[in-house]
């Protein structure tokens, strides 16, 4: 893979309960393409997605600057992201990138956040099906597709969707 990434710093969101392959999928393709990344989440120490994986955080998110960070993850997992979306530092993190037009990559249950955030609004975008609805009560229009691109934001459904959503993502955060 080339070194698109370079100079980039991506910042991924996230608590426990996440869902493992869609952290370590997206992680190791962002370092991959030369990129930085950064594991964000409401408290220190380490996090834990629901298959077991663990990994460091390496900055609490009520302590980091957004504009520190060219583009942000959203890994999903239901329990983290229901979590996450109710964890006020977290929301404004998130709006911010959303209210920029910084890239946002998010996949399966991660999109929870972006409602909260309001920043959906007249933006297309894909997700686990369940979420379908909350996302339309947000603004935004629902499609199924293994990944959509709408400008900075790319998403995707499922961990079945993580090539797709890795190959869409380095092209949008190349880009930014």
């Amino acid at each position: 893979m080339t070194q698109r990434l370079t100079g980039k710093k991506v910042a991924f969101l996230l608590t426990d309960g996440f869902e493992d392959s869609e952290l370590t999928s997206p992680w190791n393709t962002v370092v991959e393409a030369g990129g930085t990344a950064h594991l964000l989440a409401p408290a220190q120490g380490q996090v834990e997605g629901k298959n077991g994986h663990t990994q460091d955080v390496d900055r609490v998110v009520s302590a980091a600057d957004p504009g520190e960070y060219d583009a942000l993850v959203l890994p999903g997992g239901t329990g983290n992201a229901d979590k996450l979306r109710m964890d006020e530092d977290a929301v404004a993190f998130a709006r911010h990138f959303g209210s920029e037009g910084k890239p946002i990559a998010v996949i399966c249950h991660g999109a929870w956040i972006l409602t909260d955030a309001d920043v959906l609004r007249g933006r297309t975008l894909t997700s686990y099906p369940s979420l379908r609805t909350d996302l339309r009560n947000a603004g935004a229009t629902w499609v199924d597709e293994e990944v959509h691109v709408d400008g900075a934001l790319v998403s995707s459904r499922t961990p079945d969707d993580l090539p797709a959503f890795n190959r869409e993502l380095v092209e949008a955060f190349a880009s930014a």
